[in-house]
């Protein structure tokens, strides 16, 4: 069922999704719905209730969940896209239709530092941002939102380069630190040229991962003062605990985890945004492609982690992985609620899972199946290549 899917959604399309067992909002405040039927119009959530209460007339697509859950479509707040659906770093064709059959349906550039040859310049910059932001608009693999164009900051950048970017459209900075920028001084400079324009910003956060990248301390990344802290658990490595406590308790910024980062780091993040009642700051990414490969399950995975491992409620987890990075990153999706994106994932317990039903088994660490993603109201794929079989596996029974 994977496919392209730049074309405009039909304005007209109705889609109802009912029999729904559990309803994830990816609101933290309410993280499960009193609901069993979600309707979208025109790619929008248009109601969320009980079947006998909503409007379910003129549907032109009806999907029975069949009992499986339902969860706003997966965002990945930390991806290093290239070139339509391959990656040079692993020399992978199809990873970010992979990364769909993982119940992701949005992605986030943290900078196209992949590109061989990438321009280090000032104009090389930005006309690479351009081009990336302009690709990625016109080219969504499999219905796959992906947020591109995200320059990486040079020295010599100066204020009319970032309001040039923003008249261009482009809205992402690229991991700073990864050029030549890597002072404190310099980059809390350029980053608020960015936001005066519209643009947000991530950082680079711990030691080196790529050629030309270096140590980005707490010091650095509280001087930058960035929008997100890019994998604060280190993308591999990690700093040390008193830093990490350090850039939570200095900062109001959000606190973004990765898949490929250090674990233990990761739970120790998320234990101190716990303790200081600021769990919406946190964030979840893969960092990926990178030099571990890549990874269509890493948000999940990441999910199961924090729950089992964090010992944080399943239901909260995956609110980490929805609308607390919607709301982070000012998207219209991520949460199950009127007039957002009709981005969902169709999820249940794995089957011969430990876990008692889809969140228990969430909370035993073991990963859910996926037996259907929608983007935009349309369903993408059906059962996940990827995933272990889900218990029960909704289906179309109208089109």
């Amino acid at each position: 069922m994977a496919h392209d899917a730049s074309a405009a959604v039909d304005p007209n399309a109705k889609l109802v999704i009912r029999n729904i067992g559990i309803l994830l909002s990816g609101d933290l405040e309410r993280p499960i719905l009193d609901a069993d039927t979600v309707v979208a119009v025109g790619g929008r959530i248009t109601a969320i209730g009980r079947s006998k209460d909503v409007d379910q007339e003129g549907a032109t697509t009806v999907v029975d969940a069949r009992g499986s859950g339902l969860a706003p479509g997966l965002i990945d707040s930390h991806v290093h896209p290239v070139a339509g659906d391959w990656t040079p770093r692993q020399s992978q064709l199809n990873w970010i239709d992979s990364t769909l059959n993982g119940g992701v349906t949005t992605m986030i550039s943290a900078g196209e530092v992949h590109t061989p040859g990438r321009p280090r310049d000032v104009v090389g910059v930005k006309a690479m941002a351009i081009y990336a932001q302009r690709c990625f608009s016109a080219f969504r693999p499999g219905g796959m939102k992906i947020h591109a164009g995200a320059p990486v900051i040079e020295p010599g950048m100066e204020e009319s380069d970032f309001k040039e970017l923003a008249d261009a459209g482009v809205r992402l900075l690229g991991e700073v630190g990864l050029g030549n920028v890597k002072d404190g001084p310099t980059a809390k400079r350029m980053v608020a040229w960015a936001r005066k324009y519209g643009i947000q910003s991530t950082i680079h956060t711990g030691g080196p991962s790529i050629p030309g990248s270096g140590l980005i301390d707490a010091s650095v990344v509280l001087e930058a003062d960035t929008d997100v802290v890019g994998h604060i658990n280190g993308g591999h490595t990690a700093l040390p605990d008193r830093e990490i406590r350090c850039i939570c308790e200095g900062c109001g910024r959000g606190l973004e985890l990765v898949h490929n980062g250090n674990e233990r780091a990761a739970l120790y993040t998320l234990r101190l945004a716990r303790e200081m009642g600021q769990l919406d700051r946190v964030i979840l990414g893969t960092d990926g492609p990178a030099g571990s490969g890549v990874q269509p399950l890493g948000i999940l995975r990441m999910i199961a982690m924090l729950s089992s491992l964090g010992d944080l409620p399943p239901e909260l987890a995956f609110c980490l992985g929805t609308g607390n990075t919607a709301r982070v990153r000012s998207l219209d999706v991520g949460l199950i609620e009127e007039g957002r994106a009709a981005d969902f994932v169709l999820i249940d317990r794995a089957q011969h899972s430990a876990g008692t039903d889809l969140l228990d088994s969430v909370r035993l660490g073991d990963l859910p199946g996926i037996g259907m993603v929608v983007i935009d109201g349309v369903p993408r794929i059906g059962r996940s290549r990827n995933t272990p079989p889900a218990e029960r596996v909704p289906e179309i029974v109208a089109q």
